[in-house]
């Protein structure tokens, strides 16, 4: 009879539902202007993407799978669940979608933040005079590894 210590499992959770899908489909109000907010973004932080404190001229670094696999863990096996739902978001709900990311976190503003959301906003309103937007939902990408 063999008897196993340990094991485990890992979960990686992909989830940008900070914005939803591009699309052309018709929606009952516009989508939010995505790449003119990056423009507004780039505008305030330069083309180097941010993240906290420091910055990635490279992008992200990956290599996820590597480490995974040298730590011993078997798979992936991976599932997307989600997405395509249409939902409704306020000016506010937009703003925080952008603040909410680590390339636009508000203290990467610094004293430039109040002149930032102005311009958003503004952007915002010239999109959607009504304040409401709507997006197709992403799905959440679940990345399952074992030992």
């Amino acid at each position: 009879m063999a008897c196993r210590v340990g094991g485990g499992s890992c979960v990686l959770v992909d989830a940008t539902t900070h914005q939803g899908v591009p699309g052309d489909d018709p929606l009952p109000h516009p989508r939010p202007p995505r790449t003119e907010i990056a423009g507004v973004v780039t505008g305030y932080l330069g083309p180097i993407r941010r993240a906290g404190r420091g910055s990635l001229p490279a992008g992200t670094e990956s290599g996820e799978d590597e480490v995974l696999h040298a730590a011993g863990f078997g798979g992936p096996t991976g599932v997307e669940v989600g997405g395509g739902t249409v939902v409704e978001r306020t000016e506010d709900d937009v703003v925080a979608s952008v603040f909410s990311l680590s390339s636009a976190a508000p203290h990467l503003f610094g004293h430039r933040l109040p002149a930032f959301e102005r311009d958003l906003r503004d952007l915002l309103r010239r999109a959607s005079p009504t304040g409401l937007f709507c997006e197709r939902t992403r799905p959440v990408a679940l990345t399952a590894w074992w030992t």
